[in-house]
Order: C-alpha cells, then sequence, then structure tokens
C-alpha cells in the first residue's frame, strides 16, 4: 500500500496521533477492491478532547502577528515540500485517483495553497481610517472567530483539507478538521506534517467518523464559532439546521450540476479536450466537474463525435501507472450509483455514445460516457451524477442556451465556448454560477474565490475572499471631539 504507517492511529488531538476509541472500519484499496487498511474512528469524549485543545491553542495561536503566523506557514509549505511523493501515494492509495492526478494537481496545488495562505495572512484589510461622523476616526479589525469545525469530503482529502485550515488558521483561528472515514490519511499527514514544520500543538486536530457519531457533535459543540462543510447539498441543509440550534457561523461549499456551453463560433477541438477534462477529472468525482453540454445545433455532431472519439482513446486503469488516464470510483456502492443512473437514460430514450459500461475486473472503473438524446428534465441531466458522465443536449439560439444553463437548482461552475466577446461577457455575466470560465473549464488557482450560489451553497475557499467567512468585522471608533456635549447628544438630551 504506502510506506506511511497508520498504525498509531488516525486521530490528531493536541498534536498527537492516536488511535481512535470509535468503531474500527475496513477500507478497500478502490483500483483493487481488496482491504488497504483498518480506519479507526473518533468517539465523544475525542471530539470534545479535540475541540478543548482547539479552544486552549486559540488563547496564543490568535494573538500572534501576522508575520508570525505566515512564518510558521512558509515553514509548514517547505516540510509539505519534502514529503511530496509520499503524500501522492497515500492519495492515489486511498481514492484511486491517478498518480498523475496526485502529483501534478492535488499535492502541488495544496502546497500552493499553503504559500498563498502564507501571505495571505498578512494582508487583512478592511476600510481605510477615516473620519466618518466628524471629530472622529473609525478604522476596522479583522479579528478570527474561535474554533473552527470542518468537515471535508472524500473525493479530494488533501486539497479540501488545505481549503478549509488554510484561511481558518492563517486568519488566527484554530481547526478541528473531520475528513471522511473513507479517506482520512493525507488529512493526518498534512496535520502531521504542520506539527513537525513547527506549528503549535493544538492549532490543527483531525477526527475521524461518520456524520452521526463524529459529525454532528462536533457541529454542535458550544465551543465551536463556525462549520465549514464541503458535500452534498441534502447534508448541507442538516449541518445548516444543526447549527441554526447554537446560532453558529456556516460556510457551505455544495453540490454542482455545471453547464458547458459551446456557441457555433466556438473552437470545436478545444472545447472537446476541454470538455473530456472537465468531465473525467477525478473519475467524474467533482462538484464542479462538466456534466451537462449544451450545443449550437450546427456543431453539435461535430462536438460529440470528437468527444466519443476522445473518450474512448483514454486509457482507464491502474491508477499507479503514469500512463493512466482516469482511475477507479470511489466505492463498489458509488459505482453501482454511476452505472445505476447511466442505464435509467438509457431506458428513458437517451443513447450512449462513448463508455457507458463497468470495467470487466477487479476495483471500481468505469468508462467515461457520453450521452446524447436525453431530455432537459430527466434524472442525468438535472440530478448530480459524480462520475464521469457528460450528457450534451442541443439549443438554437444564445437565449435558450443560457436558459437552459440555468435550469438546475445548482450554481456551482460554469463555461461558456465561443470567440465572440460578447457572447463571453454575457455569459459570464448571466450564468448563475460561482466560476465561470471562458474557453477553459475546471482550472482553478488559490488566488481567486470558488464557492457557489443557489442550491451550491454560500461562501467562498481559496483567495483573499474567503477571510470574510472566517473573521468577524469589528469597527472602532475613536472620538476626539473636545467638547464634553456633542452634538448629536441633543437628539437624546439638550444641553441646557
Amino acid at each position: 500500500m504506502t510506506t506511511y504507517d497508520f498504525s498509531l492511529g488516525h486521530q490528531f488531538i493536541n498534536g498527537q496521533q492516536v488511535r481512535g476509541r470509535g468503531p474500527v472500519l475496513e477500507r478497500a484499496n478502490p483500483a483493487t477492491g481488496l482491504k488497504l487498511l483498518d480506519v479507526d474512528t473518533a468517539d465523544l469524549e475525542q471530539v470534545d478532547l479535540a475541540v478543548q485543545a482547539a479552544a486552549e491553542a486559540f488563547k496564543t495561536w490568535s494573538k500572534l502577528t501576522p508575520g508570525e503566523r505566515s512564518d510558521h506557514l512558509l515553514a509548514f509549505a517547505r516540510e509539505l515540500e519534502k514529503r511530496a511523493d509520499l503524500i501522492a501515494e497515500v492519495e492515489t492509495a486511498q481514492t484511486g485517483k491517478t498518480i498523475r492526478m496526485s502529483t501534478e494537481f492535488d499535492v502541488p496545488g495544496s502546497i500552493d495553497n499553503v504559500n498563498f495562505f502564507a501571505g495571505a495572512a498578512r494582508n487583512l484589510q478592511g476600510l481605510a481610517a477615516g473620519d466618518y461622523a466628524g471629530n472622529t476616526t473609525s478604522m476596522i479589525r479583522r479579528e478570527a472567530i474561535g474554533v473552527v469545525g470542518s468537515i471535508s469530503p472524500w473525493n479530494y482529502p488533501l486539497q479540501m483539507a488545505a481549503w478549509k485550515v488554510l484561511p481558518a488558521i492563517a486568519a488566527g483561528n484554530t481547526i478541528v478538521l473531520k475528513p471522511s472515514e473513507l479517506t482520512p490519511g493525507t488529512s493526518v499527514l498534512f496535520a502531521q506534517t504542520a506539527k513537525d514544520a513547527g506549528l503549535p500543538d493544538g492549532v490543527i486536530n483531525i477526527v475521524v467518523g461518520d456524520g452521526p457519531n463524529v459529525g454532528a457533535p462536533l457541529v454542535r459543540h458550544k465551543q465551536v464559532k463556525m462549520t465549514s462543510f464541503t458535500g452534498s447539498t441534502a447534508v448541507g441543509l442538516k449541518i445548516m439546521s444543526m447549527a441554526a440550534e447554537t446560532g453558529t457561523r456556516v460556510h457551505l461549499e455544495l453540490g454542482g450540476k455545471a453547464p458547458f456551453v459551446v456557441f457555433d463560433d466556438a473552437d470545436i477541438e478545444a472545447a472537446a479536450h476541454g470538455a473530456v477534462a472537465g468531465s473525467t477529472i477525478n473519475s467524474g468525482q467533482d462538484c464542479t466537474a462538466a456534466t451537462r453540454a449544451y450545443v449550437h445545433t450546427s456543431v453539435f455532431e461535430k462536438f460529440t463525435s470528437r468527444v466519443a472519439e476522445l473518450m474512448d482513446a483514454m486509457v482507464v486503469g491502474d491508477p499507479t501507472d503514469p500512463d493512466t488516464d482516469m482511475g477507479s470510483m470511489i466505492s463498489q456502492a458509488h459505482l453501482q450509483k454511476v452505472s445505476s443512473m447511466v442505464e435509467r437514460a438509457k431506458e428513458d430514450g437517451a443513447r450512449v455514445l462513448a463508455g457507458g459500461q463497468q470495467v470487466s475486473g477487479a476495483g471500481y472503473f468505469y468508462r467515461p460516457t457520453l450521452i446524447v438524446g436525453a431530455t432537459q428534465d430527466s434524472e442525468i441531466v438535472q440530478q448530480e451524477v459524480f462520475g464521469p458522465v457528460l450528457v450534451a443536449l442541443p439549443f438554437d439560439s444564445d437565449e435558450e442556451a443560457i436558459e437552459l444553463a440555468n435550469d438546475t437548482p445548482y450554481g456551482l461552475a460554469a463555461s461558456a465556448w465561443t470567440k465572440n466577446v460578447d457572447r463571453a461577457m454575457r455569459a459570464s455575466a448571466e450564468i448563475q454560477a460561482g466560476c465561470v470560465w471562458i474557453n477553459e473549464h475546471i482550472l482553478i488557482v488559490s488566488d481567486m474565490p470558488h464557492g457557489g450560489c443557489k442550491a451550491s451553497g454560500m461562501g467562498k475557499d481559496m483567495s483573499q475572499y474567503s477571510f470574510d467567512e472566517y473573521t468577524n468585522v469589528k469597527h472602532v471608533m475613536i472620538s476626539h471631539d473636545p467638547a464634553a456635549h456633542r452634538q448629536w447628544q441633543d437628539t437624546v438630551f439638550k444641553q441646557r
């Protein structure tokens, strides 16, 4: 499996890797179907211990200067660089994603996140100080919230740990992260690496377990001042409801059903390559993945033929082989869910132009799939598949394209493909999504925000904008009026 020993446990509490006292879960390697390792889970007492450790660490961590926190994060980034190969190996083993994806996308992207927030920690901005009321000076302070309880998903365990942890601690908060019990390994490695780089004990804590037994107690804990969650819309609504019980702030990055709009003047070769990469990245297990291709009728056949050709040529198999293009699904159950949705689409009259079947043999593999002939109101168009499945539908006018793109509950990401600047500007303005790419899909950078609208959640990951989620904005007003009785006070009582 890997060269890292998880026998010490999958919990990381107050600077120590320990075994959980909850149930032990057997995890299979998604690429082989064989046992990978046993994952220990936390009990209620350990959730509380992790929160208490974070609360204690907050007393000193929040008082460090931005420069001191930045120095810690820079040291953290250098330590991650030393362990890049090991982290990539663990990420591939637990998720089934290709080693190319782990080594060229997930790991360097996470290290870049650390470097970005090392700089951003020194740039917590507000309005410039000024006199807004006469004889006063107003200024803005951005202050850490306290203990953050975060819940991350299984599809990008390392990157999601980075997206949750880094803005929180860069702003002066401390954190208890609950990664998915399916893929906790790189989250533990992330925390251990931070410890080895010199971050104080208790700043980053990891508790592993399922939602009811670990996630819910974390959200409901009275000392947790904010919850950040990435996952399905259905679970996100439950998180919001639980957080409301204690009035806890929430940040939610939820499901998506990204439209991929191809206008008649688009570069079809570029659009086809973008559609294949955008729909099959991480085996399609990506909430921003291209899932609904709306293609102008005049170029529909040309586009779909090229996409099918490219999909058929993809190498699906052993994720540890650098030549493999796409690895496995996360589990047998998820593979069956994806397969069942495609079969129901076929029963409803849709046609499969590429893929549409599981790969025989060991592991949980599904071929990259292109579907045509579905209707706009069908399940395969409206609901999140979370697999390497792209549905293509034709349109006749720009107005129809944008209307169709917006015709789902989701609003996380989208793309539009055109050489016309007016069309590009209209699409970027009128498509309802937190991110709209033009002639690109899926590319993300640490410097820009990621997050959706509508049923795709609220708030932003990454970038300077994420600090809006992880800080309290405080207005401080200082009076320098020499008079004992100020003019505005006449509205309350007259000076006589």
